[in-house]
C-alpha cells in the first residue's frame, strides 16, 4: 500500500472503486457515506478522495463533482483491495455444459468456450492458440519473386496455407519441383512433429540425393513449416457497445476495435499470459496496445494432457470491468478446457 493509505482511506477508496465498477459512474462523497460502515460526514469523505486524487489514485472525470479511479489507482485496488467471488453454480454448469459434448473437435470447444465467455462477461472474448498440426497430404514450392519462393502445404483435412521463405542464390528452377518431391514424400499422410525428426536426419545422411541448394531450401522450408503458427479468435465484440453511454465511449470503442485488428500485437499480449500461473490483468496504457482505448484484459494460460501450456483464454473490455466476477470466469473457463484436452 502507499504510504498515507491508512485505513480510514482504504476504506473509503476501496469502497469508491467497488461502486465504480458495479456502476461506470464517477462516485460522489454523498453516495459514498450511505455505503461506508464508517461514521464519515461527506465533508470528511471529501478531504479523503481530495488526498487520494492529490496520491494519483482518483481523478475528477469533466465537471463531475464525483471521482472515478485511475489506472493506477485501478491496478492498486486489483492487487491489493480486490475481494474475488466465487463463480456462481449456474455459471459453471453454463461454461462446461457449452464446452462439453461428444463429437466435438478441438477447435470447436475452443471456439465455445471463448463464445461463453463473451456471453457470461458481457464483453469480448479472446483466445490464442496453437493451430493444430494436421497430416500433409501435398506440399509445393513456387518462385514468386528473386530470392524468394511460396510454400503451398494441402493437409488431409481440405485445409491449405501459403507461407513465403527465403530462397538460396542461384537456385535453379528445378530444384524447386525437386524440394517440393522430397518433403512431400516424406510429409505425406503423417504429420510434422512424426516426420521431422526422420527428415533432419535424412538431410545429414543423403548428400548425395540432393545437392547442396535444393538441401538449403528442404530446410528452410522445414523451418518454416515447423513454426508454430498462433491463431487469434474473437467473439462477441458487439457487447463492447453495450456499455457506451456517450460520444467519448463511442470514439473508445471504435480505438478499440481498431487495436482488435491488430491481431499480431493483441497476439503478443495474450502471450504474455503464458509466462505466469494463473490469471494476468492487464490494464489500460500498462501494455501499448490499449494506451488509447482504455480497455483491460484478463486472461488466463491453458495446459494440454501434458502440462504444457498451449494456449490463453481471456475476456477484453472497459477498464471498469467487474474484476471481482471476472478473474474466477476466465480461470475457471481455463481449467475445463485443459480438463477437456486431458
Amino acid at each position: 500500500m502507499p504510504q498515507g493509505l491508512t485505513d480510514r482511506p482504504r476504506e473509503v477508496f476501496r469502497h469508491l472503486v467497488e461502486t465504480f465498477l458495479a456502476s461506470g459512474e464517477p462516485v460522489g462523497s454523498r453516495t459514498l457515506s450511505q455505503r461506508l460502515p464508517l461514521s464519515l460526514s461527506p465533508a470528511s469523505i471529501r478531504n479523503v478522495m481530495s488526498d487520494l486524487e492529490a496520491m494519483g489514485l482518483l481523478y475528477a472525470p469533466h465537471t463531475s463533482a464525483g471521482r472515478a479511479p485511475t489506472e493506477k489507482g485501478l491496478r492498486l485496488f486489483v492487487d491489493g483491495l480486490l475481494e474475488i467471488g466465487e463463480l456462481a453454480p449456474d455459471e459453471r454448469i453454463a461454461i462446461e455444459a457449452r464446452m462439453s459434448g461428444s463429437g466435438r473437435g478441438i477447435e470447436d470447444v475452443l471456439t465455445q468456450a471463448t463464445q461463453s465467455l463473451s456471453g457470461l462477461s458481457r464483453c469480448a472474448g479472446l483466445m490464442v492458440t496453437t493451430k493444430a498440426d494436421s497430416a500433409f497430404k501435398h506440399v509445393e514450392f513456387v518462385a514468386v519473386a528473386p530470392g524468394k519462393a511460396l510454400v503451398i502445404m494441402v493437409s488431409e483435412d481440405g485445409q491449405v496455407e501459403n507461407r513465403v521463405i527465403d530462397t538460396p542464390p542461384g537456385l535453379p528452377p528445378s530444384a524447386l519441383i525437386e524440394a517440393g518431391n522430397y518433403l512431400g514424400a516424406r510429409l505425406r499422410g503423417r504429420t510434422l512433429d512424426i516426420a521431422r525428426a526422420e527428415i533432419l536426419a535424412d538431410l545429414d545422411d543423403e548428400k548425395l540425393e540432393l545437392d547442396t541448394l535444393t538441401a538449403r531450401l528442404v530446410a528452410e522450408g522445414l523451418a518454416t513449416l515447423a513454426g508454430p503458427e498462433k491463431v487469434l479468435i474473437v467473439r462477441g465484440t458487439s457487447h463492447l457497445l453495450d456499455d457506451a453511454r456517450a460520444q467519448d465511449d463511442i470514439e473508445r470503442i471504435r480505438t478499440l476495435f481498431d487495436d482488435i485488428e491488430r491481431k499480431a500485437d493483441l497476439i503478443r499480449l495474450l502471450e504474455l499470459a503464458r509466462e505466469g500461473d494463473g490469471v494476468r490483468i492487464f490494464i489500460g496504457s500498462e501494455n501499448r496496445l490499449f494506451s488509447l482505448s482504455g480497455s483491460s484484459i484478463v486472461a488466463a494460460p491453458y495446459a494440454n494432457a501434458a502440462g504444457k501450456i498451449v494456449g490463453v483464454i481471456g475476456v477484453l473490455g472497459p477498464t471498469r470491468l467487474n474484476y471481482g466476477r471476472i478473474i474466477p470466469m476466465v480461470d475457471h473457463t481455463a481449467k475445463v478446457i485443459g480438463r477437456l484436452l486431458a
